[in-house]
C-alpha cells in the first residue's frame, strides 16, 4: 500500500520561501516512479504545479511557478521536495503530491494521470 505523507506547509508573508516535503512509503526502487505536486485553493480544481519524471529526472512546472518552484527527490529518504521561493498570495492552496505508477510513457499534468495522492498540506501567504 503507498503512502504520501506531506509536510512543511504554512504562514509566509509575501516574497518568502517554503520547502515541502512529500514522504513515500509502499514502493521499492522510488526513483522509478514520476512524482508531481499539485494545489487546490478554495473553490478552484486542482491545478498541477510541478512534476519529474521517474530515472530520467526530466522537470515540468506550470507556467505560473516557473522560476520561483523547483522540485527535487532524495531518493536514498523516497522523498520528494517542492521548494518554493518569492511566494505570492495566489500561491495559497493545500499543495498535494501524487505518485504515478510505472508507464511507458509517463503523462504528468492531469491530476488523472496519477494513482497515488497525500493528504495536502496548507500554505498560506499573506500580503
Amino acid at each position: 500500500q503507498v503512502q504520501l505523507v506531506e509536510s512543511g506547509g504554512g504562514l509566509v508573508q509575501a516574497g518568502g520561501s517554503l520547502r515541502l516535503s512529500c514522504a513515500a512509503s509502499g514502493r521499492r526502487a522510488f526513483s522509478w516512479y514520476t512524482m508531481g505536486w499539485f494545489r487546490q485553493a478554495p473553490g478552484q480544481e486542482r491545478e498541477f504545479v510541478a512534476a519529474m519524471i521517474g530515472s530520467g529526472g526530466s522537470t515540468y512546472y506550470a507556467d505560473s511557478v516557473k522560476g520561483r518552484f523547483t522540485i527535487s527527490r532524495d531518493n536514498a529518504k523516497n522523498t520528494v521536495y517542492l521548494q518554493m521561493n518569492s511566494l505570492k498570495p495566489e500561491d495559497t492552496a493545500v499543495y498535494y503530491c501524487a505518485l504515478q505508477e510505472l508507464r511507458v510513457r509517463p503523462k504528468v499534468f492531469s491530476p488523472s494521470e496519477y494513482d497515488y495522492w497525500g493528504q495536502g498540506t496548507q500554505v498560506t501567504v499573506s500580503s
